[in-house]
């Protein structure tokens, strides 16, 4: 899906929770911040940097792969599909992004993943490989991964549409500690109530396009475009239940 005249702030410690329907350009959004996917005009900033070129004699040119590399070392991304590495441990998942992009010791680098999977609830299973791990529960070690190269912004395309529906709401509390702890986030999402809980701003996006921006609580109660009012009807027999009340019901049930 391509993209049409996308100007986006995002401050630092900001959450932004993109939604729209599917092919609105949502994940192609995310993906070119992360320069996965090449832009053919306009530019991104991360801290004032230009990402993916530099000024050459008055002109632009594309920065080398290394260059790029080292750019997005410095976000972490995390896809719809977890893209770990089946045949290393789930402590190695976490270890070698460290050790690869930004050359910390085995020792630090390990010291470093063990704390980050106690923080997403998976440290009793460091020494696991991802096929042993249920979706919830390697889509953690995505995030975990993600966060241990100390990015300053984390991006997340979708994290929970590959899993099943009783699993959502482990990834979404994980997410949502995150944002209490002051973390930059762009986040795509198709979980309604999510978005209105965790983010500070909420943009909408259709055909490639952001047809409306604002507060949650401009977004989700007073809609100003047509076209988003139409696609929030589609949502309005959703449960309106953020995701830790709908973890207190499951312990409840349990």
């Amino acid at each position: 899906m391509a993209l049409d005249g996308v100007n986006l702030d995002v401050q630092e410690g900001e959450v932004v929770a993109v939604i729209g329907p599917s092919g609105s350009g949502k994940s192609t959004l995310v993906r070119c911040v992360h320069q996965l996917e090449g832009i053919d005009g306009g530019a991104m900033y991360l801290d004032g940097e230009l990402l993916g070129y530099e000024t050459h004699r008055g002109h632009l040119r594309p920065l080398p792969d290394r260059r790029v590399a080292a750019q997005r070392g410095r976000m972490g991304m995390v896809f719809q599909q977890f893209n770990l590495f089946p045949h290393w441990s789930v402590l190695r998942n976490v270890v070698e992004a460290q050790v690869a992009v930004h050359g910390r010791s085995q020792d630090k680098a390990r010291e470093e993943a063990l704390r980050l999977l106690k923080r997403v609830g998976l440290a009793d299973r460091a020494e696991s490989h991802p096929r042993m791990l249920s979706g919830g529960q390697q889509q953690r070690v995505a995030i975990a991964r993600a966060l241990a190269t100390h990015p300053r912004i984390m991006l997340f395309d979708e994290p929970t549409s590959a899993l099943d529906p009783e699993l959502v709401d482990e990834v979404l509390s994980v997410v949502l500690d995150l944002a209490r702890g002051g973390m930059t986030m762009i986040i795509v999402t198709h979980e309604m109530s999510f978005a209105r809980e965790v983010a500070d701003r909420c943009v909408f996006m259709e055909e490639g396009r952001v047809v409306e921006t604002g507060t949650p609580a401009e977004i989700f109660d007073d809609p100003a475009s047509p076209r988003l009012r139409a696609f929030l009807s589609r949502f309005s027999g959703q449960a309106a239940r953020t995701p830790d009340e709908r973890l207190l019901e499951k312990e409840r049930t349990s």
